[in-house]
C-alpha cells in the first residue's frame, strides 16, 4: 500500500468514541450492513480521552480493546478502518477545546507522538489495505508549517515501528487546503467535502453563521453563485495539483445535516460524487447513523423503510452506492 496513490474506498463515518462523555462500544451490524450494501471503508473519527485520563500516557486497556474489535470487525467483513483521531492531546476542532496547543506545547506533541506509537505497536503486522491512521482531524488556527512539523515528527515515530503502515493528514483549514509541505513525508493527505456550507450546515446549531434556505446550485452571502464548476476549481483543483505530486487523495468526510431539505441534499452530493468519481478519490459520508447519515437521520421529508427497526433513507443508498 503506498501514499501516493490511493485506492478509492468508499464507506462511513462510525462515531461510536467520537466524544469521550459519550462513547459506546463499536457495532459489528455496521461492518456487516456497509460490505453488504457495497461499501468498504470506515473511518473511526475518535477522542483520545476514551482511553486516557488526566494522565495523558495511562492507557485504559479496555477501551483500547473496544477499538481492537472494531479493527477485527473491518479485517472480517473486508472494511478497511481508518483510526483518526478526532481529538488529540492539544487539539480538537470540538468543544471543549483542548487546554494545551498541539502546535507549540513540546508536552502535548510528546504526548500525540507516543499515543500514536502505541497505535503503531498495536497493530503492527496488520497489512495497511486493511488498517491505515488519520493523525488528526481538520487542523486549524496554526500555520502550514507547524502543522507539516508535528506531521513529519509522527509519521516517522510511526514508521520507526511500522514502515509499511499507510498514514494520513488532514489537509489544513478545516480539511479544505493541501499541505505541499508534506508533499515529501510519506503519508497521504484528506480532504474535505463540506462547501457551500450554506448546503451541507443549514441549520446546524454549532455553527455560528446564518444561512439563507438552501438550494443547489446556490446563491451564496459570501461566495455569490456557487455550482459544480465552483467546487471543482476551488475544492478539487489544488488537490489535484497535489495529487500530481505523489500525494494520494481521500474525501475523509462530506455530507448534509438533515435541515436541508432532501431534494436539495441529493442534487448536491450527485454533483460531488460524479467529480470525485472523475478524480478517482474516494470517500467517506459523514456520518453512517445520525443526521448526516443514511440511518437513523430525522430528516422530515423523507420516506423511510424499516431496516431491523432502524430508519433506512434508501434513495440516498442508492444514490451512494451509484458511485
Amino acid at each position: 500500500m503506498d501514499a501516493s496513490s490511493l485506492p478509492r474506498w468508499r464507506g462511513f463515518n462510525l462515531q461510536a468514541k467520537f466524544m469521550a462523555d459519550d462513547e459506546e462500544r463499536f457495532r459489528e451490524e455496521d461492518f456487516a450492513w456497509m460490505a453488504e450494501w457495497g461499501f468498504d471503508f470506515a473511518r473511526l473519527p475518535m477522542d483520545y480521552r476514551c482511553w486516557t485520563g488526566d494522565d495523558w500516557l495511562d492507557f485504559d486497556e479496555d477501551t483500547l480493546a473496544e477499538i481492537d474489535e472494531a479493527v477485527e470487525y473491518g479485517r472480517e467483513h473486508g472494511v478497511h478502518v481508518n483510526l483518526n483521531f478526532h481529538r488529540g492531546p492539544g487539539f480538537t476542532v470540538a468543544d471543549p477545546p483542548e487546554e494545551t496547543d498541539l502546535w507549540t506545547d513540546q508536552e502535548a506533541q510528546d504526548a500525540f507522538v507516543a499515543h500514536w506509537e502505541r497505535f503503531a505497536e498495536r497493530y503492527e503486522g496488520i497489512p495497511s489495505e486493511q488498517l491505515s491512521f488519520d493523525l488528526i482531524n481538520e487542523p486549524a488556527d496554526t500555520s502550514h508549517g507547524a502543522y507539516a512539523d508535528v506531521v513529519r515528527r509522527t509519521v516517522g515515530a510511526i514508521h520507526e515501528i511500522d514502515p509499511e503502515r499507510l498514514v494520513v493528514a488532514d489537509g489544513m483549514r478545516y480539511g479544505r487546503e493541501p499541505v505541499f509541505e508534506l508533499a515529501d513525508v510519506d503519508c497521504a493527505q484528506s480532504t474535505r467535502g463540506y462547501d457551500p456550507m450554506q448546503v451541507s450546515h443549514y441549520g446546524a446549531d454549532w455553527v455560528d453563521r446564518e444561512f439563507d434556505e438552501p438550494d443547489w446550485p446556490a446563491e451564496t452571502r459570501w461566495r455569490g453563485r456557487v455550482d459544480a464548476d465552483w467546487v471543482y476549481a476551488n475544492r478539487i483543483a489544488p488537490w489535484k495539483h497535489l495529487e500530481s505530486q505523489g500525494v494520494g487523495v481521500h474525501v475523509g468526510e462530506w455530507g448534509v445535516y438533515n435541515h436541508t431539505p432532501h431534494d436539495v441534499t441529493l442534487a448536491w452530493m450527485e454533483d460531488a460524487l460524479r467529480q470525485w468519481e472523475q478524480a478517482g478519490w474516494g470517500w467517506a459520508l459523514w456520518n453512517f447513523r445520525g443526521p448526516f447519515g443514511i440511518i437513523d437521520s430525522e430528516r422530515d421529508d423523507v420516506d423511510y423503510e424499516d431496516w431491523h427497526g432502524h430508519d433506512l433513507d434508501r434513495e440516498m443508498l442508492e444514490l451512494l452506492q451509484k458511485y
